[in-house]
């Protein structure tokens, strides 16, 4: 997986000047001792911090050692101004910790009050206009400690790629398709680039990559990948000159940025000058951690991106598209488990989800548009998905979304794909997430969020959550449970 930054976190002790530092130093060397472990890489900074110029002498440390996740440990009551100041200074995410107490034997010369000089860094933290991630419960022993820090890690990388991150766009979305449209002002609000560029711009860079010596090793590959689904050998060719080319702009158009990922006009006047659709490209590139979403979905980028972050594996990007039929619920059986069938939906999308999030997974043509572009033709322009029914196992479904009016909002959902036959076309697969049902209506529906959704391939939820937190929004929803009603939702049912 390329594209999605290697963490390097480091952990920081502080100490307030009336209580033993010692105390402090000795407990940060025991949650070192816990993440190891734990086989959690952290590295330790060395320098106690007590007053601000400890601050300095930490911060040249901590750049001296590489970290760009840093953990701010109470191992006592902690100085409340240098500890919030470390966390200021710092350029990255941060995560605040604290201390519980040992043992009952040393309540005089080893109480550390790190339960209370926690609550005074809050403080401290509010005045700094700061969003650290806090845990649940952020005082613990050295081992609970320690599993604090493993629950930060994919909650750092999601915020350390946004900051880090430029979004490539080319061409308007397709008409009637506004729901993927948003304001830009909140991407650049969390640091993200933006790069928008016209259609005749993709065309030109797809014209300009013919005959590049990589497009025969990049069609090999694709021959190889897809083995037995490989049902158009002739069409390899275009398709690699199409994933040098957007390869070839993504490395020349990085600039400031250390990440990217592409937002892209995918039809309908797309097939009739390429000769193809995009699926499959789109496809192989969110396989190595660079998502491609189609309509032009740039905040549908951005959340297959923080899907990506969160487990270091592929993410997708599908339509909450149809029901499942009664008829197919009734002979799933057993499979079913214990969801009800309005726990049930399909997810699909044309053919853009990696193949290896998929059972048999093979080049076809897309069938709408086929229908929309040939009739009743043999398949040519609308060849190039990737499809295949979606692997049963964990996902979390999720999205960040600015409204019309500039204000991020999120919502998240973890559940599973069933190991059920769709019968259907597309990368497609029926996915179970608890209390749907009331979700669809009273999150998806009714916060106006689009048909679009992030997929991630395992329970994601926990680190997504506290990302989207991070980053300041205040609305983030989730599946609420029987018996936790929504604001609007009618009790009298």
């Amino acid at each position: 997986m390329i594209n999605i930054p290697r963490l390097k976190p480091g952990i920081v002790a502080v100490s307030r000047d009336c209580f033993p530092l010692e105390l402090s130093r000795r407990r940060r060397v025991n949650v070192t001792e816990a993440c190891r472990a734990k086989k959690i890489l952290i590295t330790e900074i060395k320098t106690v911090v007590e007053k601000e110029s400890d601050v300095l002498a930490a911060l040249d440390e901590v750049k001296a050692k590489g970290i760009n996740a840093l953990i701010v440990y109470l191992g006592n009551f902690g100085p409340e101004g240098p500890a919030t100041l470390l966390a200021q200074r710092f350029d990255g995410p941060v995560m605040f910790a604290a201390a519980a107490e040992e043992t009952g034997k040393d309540l005089y010369g080893g109480r550390g009050d790190a339960f209370c000089g926690l609550l005074s860094a809050s403080y401290n933290i509010g005045l700094r206009g700061l969003t650290p991630h806090i845990p649940e419960y952020p005082v613990g022993t050295a081992a609970e400690v320690a599993g604090m820090i493993g629950d930060f890690i994919p909650v750092a990388r999601v915020i350390a790629g946004l900051k880090k991150l430029k979004i490539f766009a080319f061409g308007p979305r397709p008409q009637d398709f506004l729901a993927c449209n948003a304001p830009l002002k909140p991407l650049y609000d969390l640091g993200v680039e933006v790069m928008e560029n016209s259609e005749l711009d993709l065309y030109d860079i797809y014209q300009a990559a013919r005959g590049d010596r990589k497009i025969k090793a990049a069609a090999r590959d694709m021959a190889r990948e897809l083995g037995k689904g490989l049902a158009y050998p002739d069409l390899l060719e275009k398709l690699a000159q199409y994933e040098i080319a957007l390869m070839k702009f993504f490395e020349a158009n990085l600039g400031a940025s250390s990440y990217g990922i592409f937002a892209n006009k995918c039809w309908p006047s797309f097939e009739k000058y390429f000769g193809f659709v995009p699926c499959y490209i789109n496809s192989r590139l969110a396989a190595k951690g660079i998502p491609v979403a189609c309509e032009v979905d740039i905040y549908g980028a951005l959340s297959e991106y923080m899907a990506t972050c969160a487990t270091e594996l592929p993410a997708t990007l599908l339509d909450i598209n149809n029901t499942v039929p009664a008829d197919m619920v009734r002979a799933a059986g057993k499979k079913i488990k214990d969801y009800q069938p309005t726990d049930l939906f399909m997810g699909f999308h044309c053919g853009n989800t990696p193949s290896v999030c998929l059972i048999r997974g093979a080049l076809k043509y897309q069938l709408i548009m086929r229908r929309l572009m040939e009739g009743d033709k043999e398949p040519d322009i609308t060849r190039g998905t990737m499809e295949g029914r979606i692997k049963p196992g964990e996902v979390t479904i999720f999205r960040l979304q600015s409204t019309a009016g500039a204000a991020l909002r999120s919502y998240v959902a973890e559940g599973e794909v069933l190991d059920i036959d769709p019968k259907s076309f597309g990368g497609i697969g029926v996915f179970a997430v608890r209390e749907m049902a009331r979700f669809y209506r009273h999150v998806l529906v009714e916060k106006r969020f689009p048909h679009h959704t992030a997929v991630a391939f395992q329970h994601a939820g926990k680190a997504l959550f506290a990302a989207v937190r991070m980053l300041g929004v205040e609305e983030v929803f989730f599946n609420q449970p029987t018996g936790m009603f929504y604001p609007s939702e009618n009790p009298f049912r």
